[in-house]
């Protein structure tokens, strides 16, 4: 038989009879035995090495994809990486996928359900990614509540491991393209990092000029209101495998949204790139097109730091004019200028905090929310439903987050009183 032409289907070997296991997968092959019984690891590279189309033959596309988003200067990704879509479907990064994918949730249900047969969930997945049969599952729909009311769309536990799989891949070569202060889903960055940055440069500027405003922004209703049409053409600019970008397309195109061709959900990890590399057109235009030295984002929160009130309003203009041409969104109502100071200004509420340049506080809800918590652990704690290692656990990450501002007092305070039986 050709193996040439045989789809790899959840493998497949023919030849052994009642030996041929669940769906046609033969599992009791040695990893060494590399012969016609596609189905296992070296089976799949034989099979994948005669793919009669090969991959995508990135390495000949030799013309850079120009972007449909004019004057933007978007470059393409350095082609001399090859195929990224082989190392998507790999087996060993499906596999590191989902063992990431089940980090927090060991004792799910669907957790269980998909590492029970582990290895033939991998190759399933793998032979539909290789084999461009891959479909997904639809989303699970919900709401959380905090800090303020969102629709989140979860997607199923083998669609989250074939997203991480592209993420795995795909994010350490975007994120070489981002800007410094770029400050949200990526390595070594986050809130806290965000926030050291942004009050260093209101120091800055207040040191060198004595007075410091802010242009504090945000989109509205960001993921929401993502253009597919203009995120395709980000991405088709940026990626020259055809294989990687069909694969995208296709998540873009079975995103669950309100309005036609456009919105990526919340909860999809992909989402998160998707955001990054949309808001980084914007990124580019602040710190490339305006020459803002002081900017930093925190995916769809954006502040400007400047000596200059008119300054700021200028590029106010400027900015909501780019977002409505070439991004099709807009700032919400909340964004603003106004001066930063502790006599005639306020605070610059910003990641979490109400930033100063001497000094930060945490945000008046974020105070309220746990001693709210507190309260009811107190109430559970008197009636033995809850035990204080549950309790210390639960607040752990509040205080984490708390030690990052000027907090020991309403820290003590909060703590002082002690938890008791009645």
């Amino acid at each position: 038989m050709n193996t040439r032409n045989r789809f790899p289907l959840r493998g497949g070997n023919w030849n052994n009879g009642s030996n041929a296991g669940l769906g046609m997968l033969n599992l009791n092959n040695s990893r060494s035995n590399a012969n016609s019984n596609i189905g296992f690891r070296p089976a799949l590279d034989y099979a994948r090495s005669n793919h009669p189309n090969g991959c995508c033959q990135c390495d000949n596309e030799k013309d850079a994809v120009t972007s449909a988003i004019a004057g933007t200067g978007i470059k393409p990704i350095d082609a001399s990486m090859g195929c990224i879509f082989e190392q998507i479907y790999s087996f060993e990064n499906i596999l590191d996928a989902a063992y990431q994918c089940r980090k927090g949730k060991t004792k799910a249900n669907a957790t269980l359900v998909f590492f029970n047969n582990l290895e033939e969930n991998i190759i399933q997945i793998q032979n539909e990614l290789m084999w461009g049969m891959y479909q997904m599952s639809p989303y699970h729909h919900f709401y959380v509540f905090e800090p303020k009311r969102r629709l989140i769309s979860a997607p199923h536990f083998r669609d989250r491991v074939a997203h991480r799989a592209i993420y795995n891949i795909i994010e350490p070569l975007f994120d070489k393209q981002y800007i410094h202060d770029s400050y949200a889903c990526r390595r070594s960055k986050g809130t806290h990092k965000g926030a050291d940055r942004t009050q260093a440069f209101i120091k800055k500027v207040e040191r060198k000029h004595g007075k410091t405003y802010a242009l504090k922004a945000d989109i509205s209703r960001y993921f929401s209101s993502i253009d597919h049409c203009i995120l395709k053409s980000i991405l088709d600019a940026k990626i020259k495998c055809e294989r990687t970008k069909a694969l995208l397309f296709y998540i873009i195109d079975t995103s669950p949204s309100d309005a036609l061709g456009a919105g990526i959900p919340l909860g999809n990890l992909t989402s998160q790139i998707f955001a990054n590399i949309y808001l980084n057109e914007l990124d580019r235009f602040a710190k490339h097109q305006l020459g803002a030295k002081f900017y930093v984002r925190y995916m769809d929160d954006f502040v400007f730091i400047h000596h200059d009130k008119e300054q700021l309003h200028q590029w106010r203009r400027e900015v909501e004019i780019f977002l409505n041409q070439n991004l099709r969104l807009k700032t919400n109502s909340k964004t603003q200028v106004f001066p930063i100071s502790t006599a005639n200004g306020r605070a610059l509420d910003f990641l979490g905090f109400r930033i100063y340049s001497s000094h930060r506080l945490l945000r008046k809800c974020s105070v309220n929310r746990i001693k709210t918590k507190l309260k009811k652990y107190r109430k559970l704690y008197a009636k033995g439903e809850i035990q204080l290692a549950d309790i210390s656990q639960s607040i752990q990450s509040w205080l984490g987050h708390a030690s990052h501002a000027s907090t020991y007092n309403l820290r003590k305070a909060l703590l002082s009183a002690p938890f008791r039986r009645t």
